[in-house]
């Protein structure tokens, strides 16, 4: 094998994918796995985290994919995400952080629980799953994380202003992390998708003349595919990318050159 090609695999890395049951989150489990790493996969549904656990694990008998249930807008989920890890003593050295959540509304139609519960699973939870994954990754000379943001974060798109304000304080973590943990081997960087065919995004792409919309403002006229956010994912884990960090990768099609 050249050289090279070792930075181009994940042999020997575990890495922690959550919200990984379905969508973006799944395609990056899948496409890790196959890339070699071990996997742990975290969500919400328990019967739905065990059928993706058992057919990653079908599809790369040659890694190790295991699963937790845990609802990480919970701080006490998050912190039991964690004892499971340090009872595994396992080899944590990335991290993909998809859990996020979105209800679209006008501005002045929003509770105050609404758009609190929005901050609570978009923001803060990636927040304190990085603190909590520090002490691990710190162990090892090349760990990632990897937050899944949007393109919402950095311009208007109609998701509502919450989703927007959210996904723009990840995008900031993102580049105060990277630069805070540089000096510990600790690379930080986002993906930022445009539409994404997904559960979460079919309802919206239903409507044929919102979808033309959507493509009007897309170069490549279509709606992107999981596992193409999940290749750019990949990317910023590998060895490869070894001096990327602080950087937030759109994977809209050419949107943002385009605006909404």
């Amino acid at each position: 094998m050249h050289p090279r090609i070792a930075s181009w695999r994940l042999d020997g890395r575990t890495a922690m994918v959550t919200g990984a049951s379905k969508g973006i989150g799944y395609a990056c489990a899948r496409e890790l796995a196959a890339l070699g790493a071990d996997i742990l996969l975290v969500a919400r549904d328990e019967l739905a985290l065990e059928q993706v656990r058992s057919d990653l694990q079908d599809e790369c008998p040659d890694v190790s994919v295991l699963a937790f249930a845990a609802d990480l807008a919970d701080q006490e989920d998050r912190l039991a995400v964690f004892d499971w890890v340090a009872d595994l003593d396992t080899n944590l050295s990335l991290l993909v952080n998809n859990v996020g959540g979105n209800v679209p509304r006008a501005t002045l139609d929003y509770a105050e629980d609404d758009y609190r519960r929005l901050f609570e699973l978009n923001v803060f939870s990636a927040f304190e799953m990085c603190r909590l994954g520090y002490p691990h990754l710190v162990q090892h000379a090349h760990a990632a994380i990897v937050n899944v943001g949007s393109v919402s974060g950095i311009t208007h798109v109609r998701t509502g202003s919450p989703y927007g304000m959210t996904k723009a304080a990840l995008h900031q973590l993102t580049r105060n992390l990277a630069c805070e943990w540089a000096k510990d081997g600790i690379r930080v960087n986002a993906v930022a998708p445009w539409y994404i065919r997904t559960q979460r995004s079919e309802p919206a792409l239903a409507d044929a003349e919102y979808l033309e919309e959507v493509l009007d403002r897309t170069p490549m006229r279509r709606i992107g595919e999981p596992a193409e956010v999940a290749g750019a994912v990949a990317f910023l884990c590998l060895p490869a990318s070894s001096y990327v960090t602080g950087e937030i990768i759109a994977v809209d099609g050419g949107f943002l050159r385009y605006g909404f």
